[in-house]
């Protein structure tokens, strides 16, 4: 399901349920996703799978560059979600639906554009869950990750 950005731009810092509304959204900083965070990733996760090693073997398998590692993007765009201009009251993430839509090279620079596509309670009256929508772009502007996370975050003066 997709939500356009309708409502405010978001900013500030420990935004909790009734600060948003279902449509606001805000952009995250950029990031650069050099080959050194590649190899990085690649030492400490042990996904050493040849795309992300070298352009050469990247090249044999279609692509015109060495691929950085999907779960790396979406790691980096969760911590440019919590650098950037809003950042909520958070308690946890629950979860995450997600999409690798198209491939990130090494030098690419990415961001990513945040919706809020639903919030609700939940039985502890000082918690909330908000469903946020991320469109995940190069710097040409190409979507390469989609998706959604669920955040709890805390209520306002509930916690």
């Amino acid at each position: 399901m997709s939500v356009e950005p309708k409502g405010k731009s978001l900013t500030g810092f420990g935004l909790s349920d009734e600060d948003v509304e279902i449509g606001d959204h805000f952009e995250t900083p950029s990031r650069e996703v050099t080959a050194t965070v590649i190899e990085a990733f690649a030492e400490m996760t042990g996904d050493r799978f040849e795309i992300h090693m070298s352009d050469v073997a990247a090249r044999r398998h279609g692509f015109p560059a060495r691929v950085a590692h999907g779960l790396l993007v979406l790691s980096l765009v969760d911590g440019l979600k919590n650098n950037a201009v809003a950042r909520f009251r958070a308690v946890a993430s629950l979860g995450w639906t997600w999409r690798f839509s198209g491939p990130v090279f090494a030098g690419d620079t990415i961001k990513a554009e945040v919706t809020v596509a639903d919030k609700r309670t939940t039985r502890n009256p000082a918690r909330a869950v908000l469903r946020l929508r991320f469109v995940v772009r190069n710097q040409w502007g190409g979507i390469i990750q989609e998706g959604e996370n669920q955040l709890m975050i805390y209520r306002r003066d509930m916690a």
